[in-house]
């Protein structure tokens, strides 16, 4: 026996029983590949810009490994080694603890808020090590200034006549004067957010302007040095001007300075690069032992 009735149609598939369902379906998937392929383009260069920073980093750091041997073969090899008891040897000392310590030792210090494996971390850890580096530069260059001026004193030289130790003595100071600054801005609890803020772009700035000393001051001096000990007399050397093989090592350690200096600045000039937290729209500054996870 049949119900009455009319039988209820079949439905052939869902997209017809449900045609809006249908559209909205297609509306979605079409947004989420436009989404897609918005946030791709973003995320390519993104990869790409911290690749092209590490390439940099390697090679700065490359360059100052190159720095340091080449000072140190230079002094070993052509100026006899050193020592410390008043004579030429003592005054070996200086270039090898300047170009290590005013140089290389900072640049890299300077640059390790750059290191994207560094933004996602807590800071303070950084910060220490940022201030540890810095400390150890500063001490290599006053043992270095401490070498020569006892070399000086112990041969009846004068100290500080020349552009090249007016240039690495205020290189120095300011050094030392950043880096008690800095600490007391950036690390102290009792400094004020205010403080930090009014800070921050005077210590970059600085920051900067004592890399460009340190690198004028290097390169003055190694070129005043090779005059000194190039000059062809009967101690058996070749003038500078024939360009005998320690010229030729002198120059080439003035050449990889400047080139590093060039790399550590590029690294600091490029915004792409700075640590997230430290952009002028997103600063933080929180004082030292009230860090929290970022």
């Amino acid at each position: 026996m049949q119900q009455g009735g009319p039988s209820s149609p079949s439905c052939p598939s869902s997209s017809d029983c449900f045609p809006l369902s249908h559209l909205n379906t297609a509306k979605c998937g079409s947004e989420t590949s436009a989404e897609q392929e918005k946030h791709e383009p973003t995320y390519l260069s993104r990869m790409r810009s911290i690749t092209i920073f590490y390439m940099c980093y390697l090679l700065c750091l490359g360059l100052g490994l190159a720095c340091v041997v080449c000072v140190c073969v230079w002094n070993s090899q052509w100026r006899g080694g050193f020592a410390w008891d008043g004579k030429a040897r003592q005054f070996n000392w200086h270039p090898v603890l300047m170009v290590t310590g005013l140089v290389v030792v900072y640049g890299i210090g300077a640059v390790l808020y750059r290191i994207p494996l560094t933004w996602g971390q807590n800071k303070l850890p950084w910060k220490l090590l940022h201030a540890a580096l810095m400390l150890i530069a500063l001490v290599l260059s006053i043992v270095g200034l401490c070498a020569v001026f006892d070399f000086h004193n112990a041969n009846n030289i004068p100290n500080l006549y020349s552009l090249h130790s007016w240039i690495g003595i205020a290189a120095t100071a300011l050094f030392a004067i950043q880096w008690v600054v800095g600490v007391a801005g950036f690390l102290l609890p009792c400094s004020p957010i205010s403080l930090r803020k009014l800070l921050k772009p005077v210590h970059v700035w600085m920051g900067g302007s004592i890399l460009w000393l340190s690198i004028a001051a290097c390169i003055s001096g190694i070129n005043e040095k090779l005059f000194f000990v190039l000059k062809g007399t009967a101690n058996g050397t070749q003038p500078y001007s024939k360009l005998p093989p320690e010229a030729l090592l002198g120059n080439s350690l003035g050449v990889l300075i400047v080139a590093f200096g060039l790399v550590v600045l590029k690294i600091l000039s490029n915004h792409n690069w700075q640590r997230p937290d430290s952009r002028p729209e997103d600063l933080a500054y929180t004082p030292l032992l009230q860090e929290e996870n970022e």
